[in-house]
């Protein structure tokens, strides 16, 4: 009995189409009742499984978009470049420099995060404390735990100082970093973004490039400098700056 022969390009045609696809569209572009087929098929293009939806959305790796975080939401369905959503959150939390709280992640990745966070809890893949009567998932290490504590807590302080201040204050205080900001030289006003958006915490990077009108990147690369601790102090005057040597007369 001869074996019916599938081809790929019905499966290409569909995601070229709609970028994301269910088992029962690609069953039908492909024209066969069996999963295993179409899942073989699919291996063929490296598919991508969702991350929400019950992984019931499924893509190539040649038309996700990733961010810079790793992410691919479209139509509201959410794609990562980790794979599960327990490892995304696992890595987004590694690597934040303050933690992040479940409202946080879910916001950011427009999926409730509490059953995987759990898990991991459970696993102790991550380390979890209470601030201000709210959960904080920060990372297993230690070292990173402490440090990412810290700005979480000097964030909050800095947050709930001017959270009941008065529109025209908030403006002022707006102007006059934007005054500073001004004064100071390319390398300085790098590392002065950083710090504010330490000081915001959560979405800091975001709200200080908006106020600064400074790439994101440009603030997140002052901020990693900052946490780094590695800083060239470089002299303030340059080569050949100052007052001229008074060079003395020979007498004749």
């Amino acid at each position: 009995m001869k074996t019916t022969s599938f081809s790929v390009e019905p499966l290409l045609s569909l995601f070229k189409k709609q970028k994301i696809a269910t088992i029962l569209e690609l069953k039908e572009a492909l024209r066969s009742d069996c999963s295993m087929t179409v899942f073989r098929k699919l291996r063929e293009l490296e598919y991508i499984t969702s991350c929400s939806h019950s992984g019931k959305f499924y893509s190539l790796s040649r038309i996700a978009r990733f961010d810079h975080m790793g992410l691919w939401i479209f139509n509201s369905v959410l794609f990562s470049y980790y794979g599960t959503l327990g490892e995304t959150l696992k890595v987004l939390i590694e690597k934040s420099n303050n933690g992040y709280t479940a409202a946080e992640l879910g916001e950011l990745l427009s999926v409730k995060p509490n059953g995987p966070l759990i898990e991991l809890i459970g696993k102790k893949e991550l380390r979890r404390e209470k601030i201000s009567g709210v959960y904080v998932y920060f990372s297993k290490n230690d070292t990173e735990r402490k440090q990412q504590e810290l700005v979480r807590k000097e964030s909050m302080g800095y947050m709930e100082s001017i959270r009941f201040a008065p529109d025209v204050l908030l403006n002022e205080i707006k102007a006059a970093i934007i005054l500073l900001y001004s004064m100071l030289d390319e390398k300085q006003r790098r590392l002065y973004a950083g710090l504010e958006s330490l000081r915001v915490g959560h979405g800091g990077d975001r709200q200080v490039a908006k106020l600064l009108a400074l790439n994101e990147k440009t603030v997140a690369k002052g901020r990693k400098e900052l946490l780094s601790g590695e800083i060239a102090i470089d002299s303030t005057r340059r080569k050949g700056g100052g007052r001229k040597t008074i060079q003395k007369k020979s007498l004749m």
